[in-house]
Order: C-alpha cells, then structure tokens, then sequence
C-alpha cells in the first residue's frame, strides 16, 4: 500500500510505576532522518528507539517526543544525612547550654535544617525501561503507519486522476500530429501555386517536402515511450515497496518526452497541449514528495 511521509502517531501507558508518552510525528524528506527529544537520564534507549522506527519507515524527516515520569516515587531514595545531624545536635545543644537557654530541639525542627536529608535516583532496571518504552512505541508506531497509509491513498487517488488527464491529452496530440502534416502540404501547395501563377506543380515535390517535413515532427515514439511510462506509473501504485525515488525518475523521464514533444510541434493545439501536460506532471511532481 502507497504510504506517505506525513503522519503522526501517539501512545501513552502507565508500566511498572512509570507513565510514558511517546509520539511521532514526520515531514517528506529525501532520505531517512531521525530526531528525538528524550529525557538525558534515559538516552540510552535512544539508539533502540532509531533501530524499531526504521524498521518500519524507509524514508522521511522522522522526529520522536519520549516522555517518562515515575508516578510512584520509585525512581528516588531518601536517607537521613546522620553526620550533619550529629553535627547539628551537637552544636544546638553546646549552644543552649552556653547560653543558659532551654534545649527544646526535637526531630521535627531538625529536619527543617539544610542537607539533612540525602535524596539519590536509585539505578534504572535499563532492560525494563525498554521493554515498557518499546511496548508504548509499537502502539504509537501502529498508529503514524495507520495515518501515512491513509494519506498515501489520498495521494494514489490524485496522482491516478492526472495521470489519466495526461493519457487523454497525449491521445490528443496522436490526434493531432498526422493532421499538422496535412495542413503543411496544403499550405506548401498554395504557396508554390502563388509562385508559379497557375504552371505545372511538382506534386512529387511537395510530396517529398511533406515527408520530409512529417519526419521533423513526428512524436509518435515519444507518445508511445510517454504511454509505457504512464503504464508503469499505474504500476507502481499498487506496489507494497517504498517507491517515492522511483515515482521522481519516472515523471523526469514523462517530463523529457513532453519537452521533446513540445520542441517538435509546429502546431498551436499541440503546444497548448504540451503546456498542459507539463502542468500535471509538476502537479504530480508535487504530490509524489510527499511519497514513501
């Protein structure tokens, strides 16, 4: 299935104390091409995170958002700092005695005093971060997949529709081509009779000057070329493979045809025409960057 390189996919799960988010999102780019934003303390899932997205992603601007917050306080150990409070104690009551005054000093005015308290992340389970960070991933990779084959069939649609405006026009020029050749005869006829005032014409000759002519202008190779690569356009379409850089080769090469087509003509219907096509297959052009 046609996928596009636009899409945007999320997932968000409570696992194991933890509540994580991740989204993705993606712009057309000529390559793959891979950003995050996750938090420092967990980048070692980064490069395992790059590896899962491109297995399912061939090409485009890839941007990854991973958010990962301990709701249960698991991520942290509170210790008492008992050497600064042993140093406090000492000091206050060395005090109070020094001074006279009563020594009132409980637990709950001591732990109002800076640095009593040591507060240490405890050591991630890394394996599990993983394990719960790829599971969220999956969803949210199941989604921007769902949402790029969606947009690629939008695009399949459209670019099926100029091609076949395309095909009708180059049937057109078929059309057209061999009357250019009829219309150059008669002219050429009328001139050499304005020439000659009423002798004998060569009819031979014009009859050569018309081959001739015909052979300048002929384009029948480039519409038979231009219908293959229609052809294989429609083709491709249906193709389960990334095709975005062969989509892009194949309407420069329909482009070439038209252009030689358009170098050729000598007929004001088939310049228009010309102008037409060349129209569509920038608007193809357009569309198939968008393409996977």
């Amino acid at each position: 299935m046609l996928k596009s390189m636009t899409g945007y996919g999320r997932a968000q799960k409570i696992l194991n104390g933890r509540d994580i988010l991740v989204e993705i999102r993606s712009v057309n780019h000529r390559y793959y091409e891979y950003s995050s934003r996750i938090p420092r303390t967990y980048n070692y899932i980064d490069e395992k995170l790059k590896g899962l997205l491109k297995q399912k992603i061939s090409r485009g601007k890839i941007d990854v958002n991973v958010t990962i917050n301990n709701i249960e306080g698991k991520d942290t150990e509170i210790a008492i700092n008992k050497g600064a409070a042993l140093g406090y104690i000492s000091a206050l009551r060395g005090a109070a005695a020094e001074l006279g005054v009563e020594d009132d000093l409980t637990l709950s005015k001591l732990i109002k005093l800076p640095d009593i308290f040591n507060v240490q992340k405890t050591p991630d389970d890394e394996e599990q971060v993983w394990k719960d960070v790829e599971e969220v991933a999956f969803e949210a990779i199941e989604k921007f997949v769902e949402m790029r084959s969606v947009e690629g069939e939008k695009l399949r649609s459209d670019v099926l529709e100029k091609t076949q405006l395309i095909l009708e026009m180059v049937t057109e020029v078929e059309r057209l081509s061999p009357k250019t050749v009829e219309n150059y005869r008669e002219r050429l006829f009328r001139k050499l009779s304005d020439i000659l005032d009423g002798k004998d014409i060569d009819q031979q000759r014009i009859l050569t000057e018309a081959a001739v002519f015909a052979e300048k202008i002929a384009v029948d190779e480039e519409t038979v070329r231009l219908r293959s690569h229609i052809s294989q356009l429609r083709d491709m379409m249906d193709s389960k493979d990334p095709i975005g850089r062969k989509l892009d080769f194949l309407v420069q090469e329909m482009n070439r045809e038209v252009n030689t087509i358009g170098s050729k003509a000598q007929d004001l219907e088939i310049t228009k025409l010309v102008v037409e096509m060349k129209a569509e297959l920038e608007k193809i052009r357009e569309q198939i960057q968008n393409i996977e």
